[in-house]
């Protein structure tokens, strides 16, 4: 189990901002289209962060068009490029899911005074 425990530890991707629950992020996604590969910026509001070491992921939502979406990012990922964060938010909870019941500002959150 330790041994397990070393080579995760080890293939820790360095330099990962830390990411909270509530915080606007702006996510760079390596996709492959055939044999090219190209940058894709996914931007919205981190709703869920599950697991931890190796297996740790988040989920983030945005509203494009009226129709909400969600997608989950593996925090170590060679998929992820990098994660900016926009903004901090304060929220109370560790789990937003009440966010997708929610339209216009009632889905805001409020900023973090940091």
């Amino acid at each position: 189990m330790d041994a397990l425990k070393l080579i995760s530890n080890s293939s820790l991707k360095s330099g990962v901002p830390v990411l909270n629950v509530g915080d606007t992020v702006r996510v760079h996604v390596r996709i492959k289209e055939g044999d090219k590969s190209r940058i894709q910026v996914f931007e919205g509001t981190i709703i869920a962060k599950k697991h931890g070491g190796i297996h740790e992921t988040f989920t983030v939502r945005r509203v494009a068009h009226g129709c909400g979406i969600e997608r989950v990012f593996p925090v170590h990922s060679p998929v992820v490029e990098k994660v900016e964060i926009v903004r901090s938010g304060r929220v109370r909870r560790a789990k937003l899911y009440y966010l997708r019941s929610r339209v216009g500002k009632a889905a805001k959150v409020k900023e973090a005074i940091r």
